[in-house]
């Protein structure tokens, strides 16, 4: 057994003692601003993208010959709540889509490596985040609209609104509240446990649902056909999928089911 004489254990101890010095606490204030960049940043570059959504379904609605200054005139026009309030559906429904994708795929092998786990849940929640904010400004904006003439009643409870399409404007209406729920449901899921989080978050199938149907049978542009085909890729890749994310947990619990 090796012995360690008096001085040498000393010069142990100081050169332990050293590189605990060397150490450097981690300034709180810096933390902190570094959390909330990374809070931050992602909702902002959201908005950011929802906007540049915005503006260019804007420009396709008053017509791209006279571009970005065309749509100046519609927006400072008579008629600049119904555009605002078609392009932020339209932004609304691509966040949602979004959204659902990366839940979908969020326990995938791809998804965790890259861009990872904690990244992929992070973009789910702030573009569920987006998709109700812009769906919230496609509901409220129409109270600035005399063609319709909604009434703040008329947009806050589902089926009340009779001036167009009643039942089709209804279930979208029905969908948001859903949407708000599924969506600051991320933010109490601490407290009401993962279980009953979870069982929420499949609401989101119905969320979508509603949204899609909502508008294909009651938005002015469905018949156009971007439209109806962005409906229908989106639908279908949601379709697509959900089938496979049930194909893949049905195998994963075989093997425990055969194991019993």
């Amino acid at each position: 057994m090796k012995t360690i004489e008096p001085d040498q254990s000393t010069e142990l101890y100081q050169q332990g003692d050293l590189s605990r010095r060397q150490v450097v606490k981690p300034n709180p204030q810096e933390e902190r601003a570094e959390e909330i960049l990374v809070s931050s940043v992602p909702p902002l570059i959201g908005s950011l993208v929802g906007i540049v959504i915005l503006i260019g379904l804007g420009i396709v609605f008053v017509g791209p010959a006279n571009g970005i200054a065309l749509l100046t005139t519609a927006l400072a026009g008579q008629h600049s709540a119904w555009y605002l309030s078609r392009a932020s559906a339209f932004v609304a429904y691509i966040l949602l889509w979004w959204s659902m994708i990366l839940g979908l795929t969020i326990t995938n092998r791809l998804a965790r490596i890259w861009p990872g786990g904690p990244t992929v849940g992070d973009l789910h929640e702030h573009a569920s985040l987006l998709g109700f904010g812009f769906a919230a400004l496609h509901g409220l904006v129409l109270l600035g609209d005399s063609y319709i003439g909604y009434t703040l009643p008329q947009i806050l409870i589902p089926f009340a609104g009779t001036s167009y399409q009643p039942l089709w404007v209804g279930l979208g209406q029905v969908g948001i509240y859903l949407m708000a729920l599924v969506t600051f449901s991320f933010y109490v899921r601490r407290t009401i446990g993962a279980g009953l989080w979870r069982r929420l978050h499949y609401l989101s199938f119905a969320v979508f649902g509603l949204s899609l149907i909502h508008g294909l049978a009651s938005g002015t542009d469905s018949s156009n056909p971007w439209a109806f085909w962005m409906y229908v890729v989106s639908g279908l890749s949601v379709l697509a999928l959900t089938v496979y994310r049930i194909q893949i947990a049905g195998a994963q619990k075989s093997p425990n089911v055969a194991a019993r």
